[in-house]
Order: structure tokens, then C-alpha cells, then sequence
């Protein structure tokens, strides 16, 4: 078989494993393997297949930790692969012969579809910032997951005992509530203690306002005098729930402070946090989630990425419809939506543009996602001109 021109190599990604297929301009398949994710096996496959051809195009299905090996791999090699999602791929499987899911089949299915489409995005191995933000906002987002299931954990159980504590106090934002339910959960407990040595308690452990959470914490233990089955039981859970959640928030917020640290670093981030709601959380994310800049031509290509720019349905005479596309980055979405209704609680231009939206008849999330899209280009235009955010408009140069 001689050298050719050009091949199309189709990886399936896994943790343990990948499976790589190659494919000629005629769809032919010229090499299929199980590949194992490590370094040298990654190394002979690559050396293989680029010897069928003097160019290879590489495509892969999942650009993440399973990936990260063999996409570093190919960059360091001078070779660009691009990225080709797992819906497009399960959609294309209908178009080839058989109904079997293996992951050769799958491999030979994204080379194929390389070879057929020429607009997917090329994966870029990230910088070590950008890397080291994706790790940490990774590691936050799943710590405030573990913190919400607990939290709702926590409020479950407290209510099959003590109904009327669990009522008191919200336990996502108030540390002393926490610090009581370390120590006291039953309502009886709570009536032996009384206010004033309770009080003490909780003011020797740096609860702020002490006294007004004992004193709340009294009128629900003397609104409940019966004790409930499971009680004591109960009570040991809402304990340990507690004191998970106090050491929870430490980790977040030495977290919170080593993104902070990090984002800061990157030489566009005080452009970044200038502009109204996004801090250097959401900030980080935006660093992580938008990647290279340069990846856009404009605004309006940053703004369809993130899901801000509709996208027709029409059909016959039916025309003029438009819908919320179904492929964009979740992430980048969510970054210009919840900064966008941060900074719209705050007087100043966005608060105004919001309000305008709603007096034209839009509803709230509808008013945020324009905000968001108008951040966008305000955003854009910032990073592009490398400059502050300032309220003020900007003096119009002579032509």
C-alpha cells in the first residue's frame, strides 16, 4: 500500500483506552487500533499512522481529561486536531451501514465525518494558566455541589425532629446557625442550655450576633415540646452535616482566594474584572470556557458560542422563528448570565438597560439574556482595545 497524500484519523477517546481509525480520501479504512492512554503507546500509534500519509487530519470526540495525554501528545508533535462532538457523531452513526456501537466503529465514524465537514473548531492545548484555572473552577464547582446536597441534607433531617429550627435560620448563608447545630439540635437541649450560657457558647466560637441566634433558636426549642422519634439518631446526623459544611466553606473559601491569586495573573484580568459583575470567580470561567480570543472573528461569534444569538426554525410559509440554539458552551453561557444579573442589581448602565427591556414587554430572563449579549460586545470591545470599563462613553476619534 503506498504513501498517501492526505488521511483522515478518527480517534474515540476513554479513560483507560482510545480507539483510533484512519481513513483515504475514498472513505477506505486504512489502519483501526485499540490504543492504551499512555505515553508510549500513544507515541507508536501516532508514528504508525502518520506514516500512511505526508498530511494527517486528527479528530477527536471529547476534549477533556480523558483526551489531555494524547491531545498534548499530537500538539508537541506539531499536529492540530479538531474537535467533533459526541451528538454529531451519534447523529452520523445512522448515516453508515450496520447498527452496532463499537468503538472502532465509532473512530471510523469521526474520521469520516472530519473528512466531510470543514468547519470544526481546532483544539488548542491550553496554556498553563488556562490550565490551571479550568482545574480549580472544576474543583469549585463540584465542592459547591457536594456543599448544596448537604445543606439540603442537613435541612431534610433537622426537620423530622425539630420542624420549627429548621424553619429559623437559613443554613446556606448563616455561619451560626451551623455552629449552633454543632452543639444543640433538639429542642429540649436547647431549653436546658437557656440564653444566656448559650449566648456565651456561640459568642466563644466567633459567632457574630450570638445573642440574636440564641434567642431565635430559644423561641422555636419552646414552640416544640414534644420529642419526635428518631431523635436522638437524628440529632448525631445534623452534627456531623454541620461540621461538613463549616469545613466545606473553609475549603471553598481557600479555594475562592487561590482562583483569585491565579486569575490575577493573566495580563487581560483587570480588563476582565472592570466590567460591572464579573469578578475574578466568573472571570477565571470566562478564561477557561471563551479559551483563545482569537478563535473568534468578532463579538457576534463569542456572543453564538455562548448561546446568546437565536437561531431561525423556519419551515414553508412559517418564517420568522426564531429559537435557542442547541449547541453553544453551557459554561461561556452562564458566565455572561449570572454576571449579568449581578451587575443589573446595581445602579449604572446595565441596571438601565434591563429596565428598558422590561418596559418593552420582556420577561425577566428574557431582559437578563439581552443584558448578557450586550455585555458581550461591551466585553469584546474592551479586550480588543485593552482598556478599562468606564461608564462614561468613549470620545469618537476624527476619521
Amino acid at each position: 500500500m503506498g504513501r498517501r497524500d492526505r488521511v483522515w484519523a478518527g480517534i474515540d477517546a476513554g479513560k483507560g483506552h482510545h480507539w483510533a481509525a484512519a481513513v483515504d480520501e475514498t472513505g477506505t479504512t486504512l489502519w483501526s487500533k485499540k490504543i492504551d492512554n499512555d505515553e508510549s503507546a500513544i507515541l507508536t500509534a501516532m508514528g504508525e499512522i502518520l506514516d500512511l500519509a505526508d498530511t494527517v487530519e486528527w479528530a477527536v470526540d471529547i476534549s477533556g481529561t480523558s483526551s489531555a495525554l494524547l491531545l498534548a501528545l499530537l500538539a508537541a508533535h506539531g499536529q492540530q486536531a479538531v474537535y467533533v462532538p459526541g451528538r454529531t457523531v451519534n447523529r452520523m452513526s445512522g448515516a453508515y451501514r450496520g447498527e452496532a456501537k463499537t468503538d472502532a466503529r465509532d473512530a471510523y465514524v469521526i474520521a469520516e465525518t472530519a473528512r466531510n465537514r470543514r468547519d470544526f473548531a481546532t483544539i488548542d492545548v491550553p496554556a498553563q494558566l488556562a490550565a490551571d484555572l479550568a482545574l480549580l473552577t472544576s474543583h469549585r464547582c463540584d465542592l459547591v455541589a457536594d456543599r448544596v446536597r448537604m445543606i439540603n441534607r442537613l435541612r431534610d433531617t433537622l426537620t423530622g425532629v425539630f420542624p420549627a429550627l429548621e424553619r429559623a435560620f437559613d443554613y446556606s448563608s448563616q455561619k451560626g446557625a451551623l455552629v449552633l447545630l454543632t452543639g444543640y439540635q433538639t429542642p429540649a437541649a436547647l431549653r436546658r442550655r437557656g440564653r444566656a450560657r448559650l449566648t456565651a457558647w456561640l459568642s466563644n466560637r466567633g459567632v457574630r450576633g450570638a445573642d440574636a441566634v440564641a434567642a431565635t433558636a430559644l423561641e422555636a426549642a419552646q414552640a416544640q415540646q414534644a420529642a419526635l422519634p428518631g431523635e436522638d439518631v437524628a440529632a448525631q446526623l445534623v452534627a456531623d452535616l454541620a461540621e461538613q459544611i463549616l469545613a466545606l466553606n473553609d475549603r471553598l473559601k481557600r479555594i475562592d482566594q487561590q482562583i483569585r491569586d491565579t486569575f490575577r495573573s493573566h495580563p487581560q484580568a483587570e480588563i476582565i474584572e472592570s466590567l460591572p459583575g464579573m469578578g475574578p470567580t466568573l472571570g477565571a470561567e470566562f478564561v477557561v470556557a471563551a479559551g483563545d480570543l482569537t478563535a473568534y472573528a468578532d463579538a457576534g461569534h463569542l456572543a453564538s458560542a455562548a448561546g446568546l444569538v437565536p437561531v431561525p426554525r423556519d419551515s414553508g410559509r412559517r418564517t420568522g422563528n426564531l429559537h435557542r440554539p442547541k449547541r453553544y458552551s453551557r459554561r461561556l453561557r452562564r458566565v455572561f448570565y449570572m454576571s449579568a444579573q449581578t451587575s443589573m442589581m446595581r445602579e449604572g448602565p446595565n441596571r438601565d438597560f434591563y429596565l428598558k427591556k422590561r418596559g418593552e414587554g420582556c420577561k425577566h430572563v428574557q431582559a437578563v439574556i439581552a443584558l448578557a449579549r450586550r455585555r458581550v460586545s461591551v466585553l469584546w470591545a474592551l479586550l480588543r482595545d485593552n482598556r478599562l470599563f468606564t461608564s462614561a462613553r468613549p470620545v469618537a476619534q476624527a476619521a
